[in-house]
């Protein structure tokens, strides 16, 4: 347990030093409450429709699937860095997996899942 306490005490030093600026910032800072500033704003710009304002499904599907395809490509990694010790059988099992990754992509494709309207 002794090599773990420079990662804890790494930890709470940089807490510490963070909480200490939040608090710092929230006792020392201007306050100055206005109208104007209370307004939300999206990059500076007066906002040209409410927050409220529902999204697209498509937007949703859109969102989802790049997640799941994002993800699935993160297991490429280790296996290009391991390919030659896994040999024949290890690459044949990472073509079956692109190949369903693949499968997935076409018949999101053929749903028009990929299509933004």
């Amino acid at each position: 347990m002794y090599e773990f306490y420079p990662i804890l005490l790494m930890l709470l030093v940089s807490s510490l030093i963070a909480g200490g600026f939040v608090l710092l910032a929230e006792l020392l800072g201007p306050k100055k409450p206005t109208a104007i500033k209370a307004e939300p704003f999206e990059s500076g710009m007066i906002p040209i429709s409410s927050p409220r304002k529902r999204f697209s499904v498509k937007f949703y599907l859109v969102a989802i699937l790049f997640i799941i395809f994002d993800i699935e490509a993160v297991f490429l990694y280790p296996w290009a860095i391991l390919m030659r010790e896994l040999g024949l059988l290890g690459f044949l099992e990472m073509v079956i997996f692109i190949l369903i990754l693949l499968g997935g992509l076409f018949y999101a494709w053929k749903k028009g899942g990929l299509e933004w309207d």
